[in-house]
């Protein structure tokens, strides 16, 4: 599935959309260069699960726990890692056992580690615009 998104609202909006309908826990990656919408994206994610609070980039913290709404989010950024190790070593293996929503930005620095199922967010830049691209991984 395909969207072309023109700005933050919108980007916000369609991950929204898109959560409102997640019944189960599942691994979103995110995929995208610096500033492409991935933080928009899972700020917009959080809120279709009914989380009121603010969600920041987990650029430094490397994980953010959000609970709250339907499901408890478990938000992610790879950036600053250099290893699968380094990912396994803040207890990744543990997140996945969790009963929640992972969403992972810069996921794929590290694809080995995504579980069966993940669903791929790949975000282009187009200028002003955003091509938002939706795969589900096997």
């Amino acid at each position: 599935m395909e969207w072309l998104i023109d700005g933050v609202e919108q980007m916000e909006h369609l991950a929204e959309e898109l959560a409102s309908s997640i019944q189960s826990p599942a691994t979103w990656a995110l995929l995208g260069d610096l500033g492409a919408g991935k933080t928009h994206f899972s700020k917009g994610f959080a809120r279709g699960l009914g989380y009121a609070g603010d969600v920041t980039s987990p650029t430094f913290s490397l994980v953010q726990e959000y609970h709250g709404g339907r499901l408890p989010i478990f938000h992610f950024d790879w950036y600053r890692l250099k290893s699968a190790a380094e990912v396994l070593s803040i207890g990744w293996d543990d997140y996945l056992d969790q009963k929640g929503i992972l969403l992972v930005e810069w996921a794929n620095l590290f694809p080995e580690l995504w579980p069966k199922p993940t669903l791929q967010v790949s975000i282009e830049i187009l200028d002003s615009r955003r091509l938002v691209t939706l795969r589900n991984i096997d």
